[in-house]
């Protein structure tokens, strides 16, 4: 084993630990930072220190009690960026001091429609046993990818999970192509804003919804053509004018794809300004958990399909797409230190974040005591 000696035998890391009683925010579980022994490497592992770690909707979800496997002890966070520090393996000196970013999901290598084996998603629950908001993490090598050299360790973070999600539905499920109408609801969260910038990149015209107006400003500078605010019963009429406004004279002015994450009745919303054989891609049931497909889009040839995460070869060309076009994942707020990362949370409930929220990790793991946050 290759061990650098100022690396340490423990860890600091934000772990999942049952609540003695449900808080004011609906928490069964909560967040407390705890000191871990590190053991020692096997061949084939190797240990990353983490400079930036994200969150996700789903470490709410988990301190909720609304996420499945949740286990007790487990390390949150599935996102996360840092350096390879120590290998396992002798032969692997050169990975030393590589910059890294975490899979977020094991069980998809590369088969083009779904898992090939059981599929799950790290950080806080029984399997995968491994979370990023931690420190240090051991994790087999084939399970990093290396970081985009444009970008910082804080925005390598803010992209696995968003990234993989928003290439699944975006570029492979919704298959956009340069100038096509492409609609992305509810933007301001992680994968909708790397979706737009995935769609903007590739060369299609993006449109987007949000109940905020600052929030489709924003997406304005970022590439999108217009909004519209869901809020209004009229919004789909709003975004079909934008549509017929910037579509070149001789072009149907309809969407070719919708991108979504709100689910409900999205189907009866967009059906009339959604081209014939135009896709539908659902990738979150936020606005209810389900969605009604009708006869009417049948006989449209419209189609509405599913999208959860993605393979390991997904995020390996998504993140080749985002070196070559240079993307910059959005980071709303960031945090300083796995102690403050209560602060993380509280932003997450608010809902009023564009895009990513990152923990920002200090050198010294030694100065916190094991704590609840």
């Amino acid at each position: 084993m290759v061990l650098s000696p100022q690396v340490p035998s423990t860890t600091t890391a934000v772990v999942v630990r049952k609540s003695n009683g449900e808080s004011s925010k609906g928490y069964v579980y909560d967040a407390v930072l705890e000191h871990m022994p590190l053991r020692k490497l096997n061949s084939g592992e190797i240990l990353v220190k983490m400079r930036a770690v994200a969150f996700n909707h789903r470490d709410v979800w988990i301190r909720k009690g609304l996420y499945p496997s949740i286990q007790d002890g487990a390390v949150y966070g599935a996102d996360g960026a840092g350096v390879v520090v120590a290998s396992g393996d002798s032969q692997d000196d050169m990975m030393l001091n590589q910059r890294v970013f975490l899979l977020p999901s094991h069980g998809w290598d590369d088969h083009p429609d779904a898992p090939e084996s059981q599929f799950g998603v790290i950080g806080g629950v029984r399997w995968p046993a491994l979370g990023t908001f931690a420190v240090y993490v051991i994790v087999e090598k084939d399970n990093i990818v290396p970081s985009a050299p444009h970008l910082s360790d804080i925005d390598m973070a803010a992209w696995p999970v968003a990234g993989i999600t928003a290439w699944r539905a975006t570029m492979v499920n919704a298959a956009v192509q340069p100038g096509q109408n492409i609609l992305i609801t509810g933007i301001g969260g992680g994968v909708a804003l790397v979706a737009l910038q995935l769609a903007v990149a590739q060369g299609a015209s993006v449109y987007v919804t949000s109940g905020h107006q600052e929030k489709i400003d924003k997406a304005i500078e970022l590439g999108a053509k217009g909004g519209a605010g869901y809020k209004d019963a009229n919004w789909p009429k709003e975004i079909h004018k934008l549509v017929r406004k910037n579509s070149p004279a001789g072009f149907p002015a309809m969407l070719d794809a919708v991108v979504d994450s709100g689910g409900g009745d999205i189907m009866a919303s967009i059906g009339s300004i959604l081209k014939q054989g135009g896709r539908v891609v659902c990738y979150g049931m936020t606005a209810n958990p389900k969605v009604t497909f009708t006869m009417r889009e049948v006989l449209r040839n419209q189609k509405l399909i599913g999208s959860t995460m993605g393979s390991t070869q997904d995020l390996r060309d998504a993140t080749k797409f985002l070196s070559k076009h240079k993307i910059i994942p959005v980071v709303s707020q960031v945090v300083y230190g796995l102690e403050n990362a209560e602060k993380g949370f509280e932003m997450l409930e608010s809902g009023m974040q564009f895009g990513k929220v990152v923990i920002e990790i200090g050198n010294d793991d030694n100065r916190i005591a094991k704590t609840k946050l």
